[in-house]
């Protein structure tokens, strides 16, 4: 199967502007997302979706393709889904799957993609997912730039909240508190039919576009991850993502070949 892996990302980030060329320990943040999302074997390649130069001549320096998207985009799907026809247009090939990794997952690995795809490998009636991944700590929890997430038994999403879901009031300790990590494998056709769908009012309320999917009676199969994993929404979390990357394994794999 054509698998591919697209990361948006722009400059003109309301909450941190400039986020994507933030270095970590002395790379931008977009390059160790691209360099370790390369690495994994289920993907044909990774491009970097943007709307910015300075983006693009940067993905150049470090041997990652760059496709040019309109600076309009209000959703990062909305990106993902021009890069993939711009994409097909060029290879002259259709891609069966399209994995969009968030390019504030500086730890993301490998591994963490290969399990988001599996689902949609094993079981054609799937067509998106999502990783997920333990919050640890009531902070993480009542963070709105977390989103949280409840899963059914089968393991599928009920809901996605910036809010802390689900409650505490009432003692949950036996109950999983969860976060979406940002690597969404979609079926090819699905996203773009997702692109076509109007935003719903749950969408906008919690500013999560996997509601969307739910809002109109569409499954989003969750998978979790065990992998520690922080996303990077501020300056402090890029001071704890530097701090937690620094002894990390994959780092060390390609840093040196840079």
């Amino acid at each position: 199967m054509n698998i591919i892996g697209i990361i948006p990302a722009r400059l003109a980030s309301t909450r941190f502007p400039n986020k994507p060329l933030a270095k970590i320990l002395g790379m931008p943040m977009i390059g160790h997302v691209a360099l370790r999302s390369k690495m994994c074997r289920d993907l044909s390649e990774v491009y970097i979706a943007t709307c910015d130069k300075e983006i693009a001549d940067y993905a150049g320096t470090i041997g990652i393709k760059a496709v040019m998207t309109a600076d309009t985009h209000e959703r990062a799907s909305d990106r993902t889904a021009e890069a993939l026809l711009k994409v097909e247009k060029e290879t002259s090939r259709k891609v069966d799957i399209v994995v969009m990794i968030q390019g504030d997952e500086p730890m993301v690995t490998p591994e963490m993609i290969s399990a988001a795809v599996k689902p949609l490998l094993d079981d054609s009636e799937i067509k998106v997912s999502n990783l997920m991944a333990t919050l640890n700590s009531r902070e993480e929890h009542e963070d709105p730039n977390e989103v949280k997430v409840v899963v059914d038994k089968q393991g599928f999403a009920m809901y996605f909240s910036r809010e802390p879901i689900p409650s505490r009031k009432k003692g949950a300790k036996d109950v999983p508190m969860l976060k979406q990590v940002c690597i969404i494998p979609f079926e090819r056709d699905f996203l773009l039919k997702y692109n076509g769908m109007e935003q719903t009012p749950l969408e906008k309320v919690e500013s999560v576009d996997m509601n969307r999917i739910l809002e109109n009676g569409l499954k989003v199969k969750m998978v979790f991850t065990g992998s520690t994993t922080y996303s990077v929404d501020t300056q402090e979390d890029l001071k704890n993502v530097e701090e937690a990357m620094r002894n990390d394994s994959l780092l060390k794999t390609y840093q040196a070949s840079r």
